[in-house]
This record gives structure tokens, C-alpha cells and sequence, in this order.
């Protein structure tokens, strides 16, 4: 693995460590390759249910590396477009991820970076930490994100970020629905491995994945056609090892640890 990422495996536990700090961990192509090749391992180890993303430092990450911008200022049209596509590559395979995905922000995470942090399942910041779709300031377009943040957010809410480039503080950023816990500094880490860990042994993975699946599925169907797939994904749920591990278990009156 590259020294620009680092992956640390604790039992179903997976954390992917950003390590650029002399670069404020901004996203260069090199970086969105190895964290995409390191995604596409991590969605396909069963043993592992929880993927944490954070930052080796500091900053969680600022966005495009300048380097990178400026090499992209000479690309051909075909050539940008294939390096917005690994992009947005790296960011399906977090967003549609089987996995829980947690985003532990500390300090600034900006742009493709505020996008990387709000892709997760849950994110989990620092009061001091920043946020901010910031590319309508250098003239550039936050064009991949908004497509996942649609999901998330508001028009309105889009608008006002987007539109502005502002940058906002972590109790807005949850007020805006974009960060589900602002914990403090010393104990954002333990905070972080601790919901991770009640994830991975309250739950079970076989449904977290289903049920994420179904919702990324659901918004682009009609109310019919949405009732009509969640009866049929309900039938086969019922049909599953692990709900019939888990309707033992509470016809029984014992709790289910799925793992630890």
C-alpha cells in the first residue's frame, strides 16, 4: 500500500488513513487510486463490516491537490472527463459501499474533500473541524457531489452551499444534516471505534447491506413500483439466515451478537 494511504485492520473494523499532511491530505490522482483499489478489497472482505475514513492529521482533506489542478489545466476534454469518471469511481465505491462507512473529521475538509466526508454513512466531527463546497470560488463546479448530496439534503439547502462556497462549522454542518455527532477532539477516536464497534455486534451485515442498497434503490422508483420492490425484498429478508438467527434469538429472549 502507498505511503499516501494507510489501511489498519482490527478485527471487522477497517480504518483508511489519508497520509498526505504536507498536503493537507488533498486528493491527487494517485491518492483517489489507492483509496479506490483499497474500497473495491475492503467491500469484498467479509470480515470486515465497518469502514472508518480519517485523516493521518489534521486536516481531513482540502480538496484537489493544486499540483493536480494545474496538470488538469493542460488535459484534453477526453482526458478530464476519464479522470472525473476514476473519481467518481473512488466515490461509488465508499457511497454504495456493503459496508457502514463512518468519516472521522478533524480540522478543514473542503471541496472533494467535503464531499469524501459527507459521502459516509455517518460522519463524526470535531467542534474545530470545517466544512465547505468551496469550488464556485476558484471557478470550478462541484459537479460529482452534488449528485450524492442530493439524497442527503434540501434544495434550498444545496443551494445555499453550493452556490456560495461558503464554509461552515461543524454544528451547522449537523443542523444541515451533514454530520450525525460533533465530539470533542480527545475523544473523537475512541468515540468513533466505539460506534463502530456496537455497529458491527448490534447489527446485522447481511441487512445493513440490504437496506442500504434499497435506499439508494427506492428514490428513482414511483410509489408503486417502490411498494411492489420493498414487498418483494421484504419476502426474501424473511427467508435469510440472519433474520432467521435473529427471530430465534428474541422468540428465545437472548440477544444476537452478530460480531465482534
Amino acid at each position: 500500500m502507498s505511503e499516501l494511504l494507510r489501511t489498519q485492520v482490527d478485527g471487522p473494523v477497517a480504518h483508511l488513513i489519508l497520509n498526505r499532511p504536507e498536503k493537507r491530505n488533498a486528493l491527487s490522482a494517485e491518492l483517489v487510486h489507492e483509496m479506490h483499489k483499497a474500497m473495491l478489497a475492503l467491500n469484498e472482505d467479509n470480515s470486515v463490516r465497518v469502514v472508518i475514513i480519517r485523516s493521518a492529521d489534521k486536516p481531513f482533506c482540502a480538496g484537489a491537490d493544486l499540483g493536480y489542478l494545474t496538470q488538469l489545466r493542460n488535459n484534453t476534454l477526453e482526458e478530464n472527463e476519464a479522470d472525473s469518471q476514476r473519481l467518481r469511481a473512488l466515490f461509488d465505491a465508499i457511497y454504495l459501499s456493503p459496508k457502514y462507512i463512518i468519516s472521522q473529521v478533524e480540522g478543514p475538509a473542503l471541496a472533494g474533500g467535503c464531499g469524501l466526508a459527507t459521502l459516509a454513512d455517518c460522519c463524526i466531527a470535531t467542534p474545530e473541524a470545517t466544512f465547505g463546497y468551496t469550488e464556485v470560488k476558484i471557478g470550478f463546479i462541484p459537479a460529482l457531489v452534488m449528485v450524492y448530496l442530493r439524497e442527503k439534503v434540501s434544495g434550498a439547502v444545496m443551494s445555499d452551499i453550493l452556490l456560495s462556497g461558503r464554509i461552515f462549522n461543524a454544528h451547522e454542518a449537523q443542523s444541515l444534516q451533514l454530520v450525525q455527532h460533533v465530539v470533542s477532539d480527545e475523544e473523537i477516536a475512541n468515540f468513533a471505534l466505539a460506534h463502530a464497534r456496537q455497529i458491527c455486534e448490534t447489527t446485522s451485515a447481511q441487512a445493513v447491506a440490504k437496506v442500504k442498497e434499497m435506499m439508494r434503490v427506492i428514490p428513482a422508483m414511483n410509489r408503486d413500483q417502490a411498494l411492489d420492490y420493498a414487498a418483494k425484498q421484504n419476502a426474501l429478508a424473511r427467508a435469510s439466515e440472519d433474520c432467521k438467527k435473529g427471530i430465534d434469538a428474541f422468540l428465545n429472549k437472548v440477544p444476537v451478537k452478530w460480531q465482534s
